[in-house]
């Protein structure tokens, strides 16, 4: 297919700085998805100074 007269056409230096801005949102979009990550995991992990329950002091289950 042919292309249209009428479509712009970037300079080389034009096209540069798209590919690198391009390079720099991808990378912080990776960053973003690490930080997310991260957080994520922090909310589901236990805190390291958090006392563990004891299953063996279950007095209101008893019938």
């Amino acid at each position: 297919m042919t292309e249209r007269p009428d479509t712009p056409r970037l300079t080389d230096r034009a096209e540069a700085a798209r590919q690198q801005r391009l390079a720099r949102e991808a990378e912080a979009l990776r960053a973003n998805l690490r930080r997310r990550k991260q957080q994520s995991r922090a909310r589901t992990a236990p805190a390291p100074d958090a006392p563990i329950p004891d299953s063996g002091d279950i007095s209101g289950n008893e019938a």
